[in-house]
């Protein structure tokens, strides 16, 4: 288990991390999420040791790990660049670490031969680094970084060099190695669809600071604030008033229309308070025409076909809404026509500010 305890960190002017407090379990596949310069690569080299903080302690199951050094932390890394040695074979790269620990030669043997077998590499132990592809090469790096047995996996964003195919092969591939040996693994990405696809768990950055950790789903439809919202998805962001709370909390927006909105954890606003709200592209249902005051009328004014689905945009007064519709039919839907959208209360998402 790793715990970061109220940690900051400074570059000169610039503050890099801003009082991070975050647990991560035993076993966890645990992704830090955000934008370039948010903090997030940061982190991972602080829970390498790479990095002093100026303030806070990081914990490997309760020990203090803060001052300890890299070497001595037992934490494998995979790099973005995966720094492997190009005049070295696949196997002797593998072996580099176990070497450097001075372990015996039939140790090493017996290790680097299972680590490839486990990355599905062990019929290219001899050939030069130049020699395998790219997505062999990010196995190279992962069977290094595990033949030393780690207590965690540190892995900062491992796909970005990848093609498409090859990240969605690799996601899942990591995704096995993390279970079958039941690795804490810290995972640093700026892609979205990597975090929702794989993770246990994942954690919003932004300035240095935590904005928001949960699960995918918990992130994806309950986001805590706009930055959060638009960083892991699509939204559309229309204001509105708390025109009452029931069972379900009332929004009247700004034309009078109102929706029903679920409890959130953090409770509902009081009645009388400006919001904001999150209605997801995909929330929407379109329909011909529904009962006054429980849909939004807009115009629907182009369609992007996408085989799995259409993207539509609509004018709702002076918003533009987006609307995802899976498997779509063709020409269901006709630009210049006018249709009803409607939402769950469930798909309404209350930010705070």
């Amino acid at each position: 288990m790793i715990t970061i305890e109220n940690l900051s960190k400074r570059f000169g002017n610039y503050l890099a991390l801003d009082r991070i407090s975050l647990t991560i379990g035993t076993g966890e596949l645990f992704f830090l999420l955000g934008p370039s310069g948010c903090g997030k690569t940061t982190l991972l080299r602080h829970i390498a040791g790479f990095y002093q903080p100026d303030q806070g302690r990081i914990l490997f199951d309760g020990q203090d790990v803060t001052t300890v050094p890299p070497h001595k932390r037992n934490a494998g890394m995979v790099f973005q660049n995966y720094a492997l040695w190009p005049h070295l074979t696949v196997e002797k790269n593998v072996a580099f670490g176990l070497e450097e620990r001075h372990f015996p030669k039939a140790e090493i043997d017996a290790r680097v031969a299972e680590a490839l077998r486990d990355v599905r590499l062990g019929n290219l132990a001899q050939r030069k680094i130049h020699e395998v592809s790219g997505g062999q090469q990010q196995r190279v790096a992962l069977a290094r970084a595990m033949v030393i047995r780690p207590t965690c996996l540190l892995l900062d964003e491992p796909l970005s060099n990848l093609d498409a195919k090859l990240r969605l092969e690799m996601r899942g591939e990591i995704r096995r190695i993390c279970r079958q040996f039941e690795l804490t693994s810290v995972y640093v990405t700026h892609d979205q669809q990597e975090a929702l696809s794989i993770a246990d768990r994942i954690a919003i950055l932004d300035a240095g600071r935590l904005l928001q950790v949960g699960q995918p789903a918990e992130v994806y439809r309950r986001p805590r604030n706009r930055f959060v919202a638009e960083f892991i998805g699509e939204g559309n962001f229309l204001s509105g008033r708390v025109r009452g709370r029931n069972s379900l909390t009332e929004i009247e927006l700004e034309d009078g229309t109102v929706l029903r909105a679920s409890a959130t954890p953090e409770g509902s606003p009081v009645a009388g308070s400006k919001v904001t709200i999150c209605l997801r592209p995909e929330a929407f249902w379109i329909a011909e025409h529904q009962p006054a005051g429980q849909a939004m009328r807009a115009k629907l004014v182009e369609t992007t076909y996408l085989g799995q689905l259409a993207q539509h945009r609509f004018q709702w007064h002076s918003d533009s809404l987006r609307v995802s519709e899976l498997n779509p039919r063709p020409a269901r839907f006709l630009p210049g026509q006018e249709y009803d959208l409607t939402v769950e209360p469930e798909d309404v998402t209350i930010l705070t500010e």
